[in-house]
């Protein structure tokens, strides 16, 4: 196993999360024409929308390594009930998503009316809500979206989603700026303003879903095992998918929920520290996407390299930590030398005050996205030994037994704002990692013995 073969498979995974994450990017853009309050309840919204997302993905991301298994063993005997194998997945991760998402989406809008009742700013609690309610029916295309990518990974045909989300990345922004001219020609305000953006992203979820399904229909090699209505007999699949995929979900959810606290807190804390983070958070978000890459692509490769033992294991886990720990490093000296003018491209017509928060925020950040990607990375390498438990515990430790009660501690208790939160944050993640560490050294000694 060489770099060149991880990096065949990470880089456009990566690159498809990148192209995926510059939607809401645009958003984010899109949101400083409105002013610093709509930054702050734009920001809330997206943060309750990518938490319920998130979890929603995670039930369905083990499907891509089952994907993996049977198509490394059709790939190697041409078996039909191999090949069977593979397509009864893709059904069931098919299943498992659309119900996943038609709760998720009532979550997200619960979640809209929680901000309501909580003490924030009353401005910002509208604008939230009604960013939720455009966001929610957007993650039904988005989980057939992932079913669909999913499959493709584990065929190891990740590149075809490319083109197709670089496209939406333009549609987004032409409706997103539509709405907007809309609502300021017709006198509407920031919630008219908001919730048309997050109908945009809405709109573009099924337009990228239609376009890659046509795309895998296209693909020779994916048509052939192109299946997206289940089957009576797929039962005992669904039921493995589930039980897979609610740790990786709890897991992801733990994630997100930390974000989504932290991101609560600074609401509580004034609309310019949660307008400041909102940004930071953005932007550190858009770095983590290149290690969402090498966490897929490294679990999809331990499968596959399962079977030839704990040394074949070592060897893609090393290259893949070693370029995500250089990658991020990289990353963390451009954000030490140049934070101002990083924030400043989000903040262009903003309060100095916010300018200098955000920019202590993105140095706080390197911290923390060292240890998030790592453990992020580590969650995926476990995977691909069959292993979706321990990343739970490992976060249910790192999260709620030390990076919340820290972040509330430092944000809220000592007064320490933002910088607080981000303390908190930084205390979690590398709590995690190490745990994960540690998990992932045992599951190695356990293959040697096998």
């Amino acid at each position: 196993m060489t770099y060149r073969d991880v990096y065949s498979l990470a880089l456009p995974i990566a690159g498809v999360q990148l192209a995926g994450v510059a939607l809401t990017t645009t958003d984010v853009l899109m949101l400083q024409t409105l002013g610093v309050i709509a930054i702050a309840g734009g920001g809330l919204a997206m943060q309750f929308y990518n938490q319920v997302r998130t979890m929603c993905v995670g039930m369905v991301t083990a499907g891509g390594n089952l994907v993996a298994e049977a198509a490394s063993e059709w790939e190697k005997t041409g078996d039909d009930a191999a090949a069977e194998r593979i397509r009864q997945a893709v059904r069931s991760c098919m299943l498992v998503g659309t119900v996943t998402a038609t709760i998720g989406g009532l979550i997200v809008v619960s979640l809209g009316v929680l901000a309501l009742v909580l003490p924030i700013h009353e401005s910002v609690a509208h604008l939230a809500f009604a960013m939720t309610v455009a966001l929610a029916p957007g993650l039904l295309p988005m989980m057939w979206l992932n079913v669909l990518r999913q499959f493709a990974v584990g065929m190891r045909r990740p590149g075809s989603l490319l083109v197709v989300t670089l496209v939406s990345i333009a549609v987004n922004a032409a409706l997103n700026a539509a709405f907007l001219w809309l609502a300021s020609v017709n006198g509407w305000g920031a919630v008219w303003g908001l919730a048309g953006i997050g109908f945009s992203t809405t709109c573009v979820q099924v337009f990228t879903l239609l376009s890659f399904a046509g795309l895998v229909r296209k693909d020779r090699q994916l048509r052939r095992f192109f299946a997206v209505i289940p089957r009576p007999g797929d039962a005992v699949c669904v039921s493995r998918i589930v039980r897979l995929g609610v740790p990786v979900s709890l897991t992801y959810g733990s994630e997100a929920a930390i974000t989504t606290i932290a991101g609560v807190a600074m609401g509580l804390v004034s609309p310019a520290m949660l307008a400041a983070h909102t940004v930071v958070n953005q932007i550190a978000y858009i770095v983590y996407q290149v290690c969402i890459g090498f966490s897929h692509g490294g679990s999809i490769l331990v499968s596959r390299a399962r079977s030839a033992g704990a040394e074949a294991v070592k060897r893609v886990a090393r290259r893949v930590l070693v370029s995500v720990v250089t990658y991020l490093g990289a990353i963390g000296l451009v954000w030490l030398l140049w934070g101002k003018y990083v924030v400043g491209l989000f903040l262009a017509d903003t309060n100095p005050d916010v300018v200098h928060i955000a920019t202590v925020l993105l140095c706080l950040a390197v911290l923390q996205q060292l240890a998030k990607g790592g453990q992020n990375v580590l969650v995926g390498l476990l995977r691909g030994l069959r292993d979706t438990k321990s990343g739970l515990t490992a976060t249910l430790w790192g999260y709620w037994v030390v990076g919340v009660p820290a972040l509330l501690f430092f944000g809220l208790g000592l007064r320490w704002e933002g910088y607080g939160v981000w303390t908190g944050l930084i205390l979690g993640f590398s709590t995690t990692a190490g745990l994960l560490y540690l998990s992932f050294r045992r599951h190695l000694q356990r293959v040697n013995s096998a």
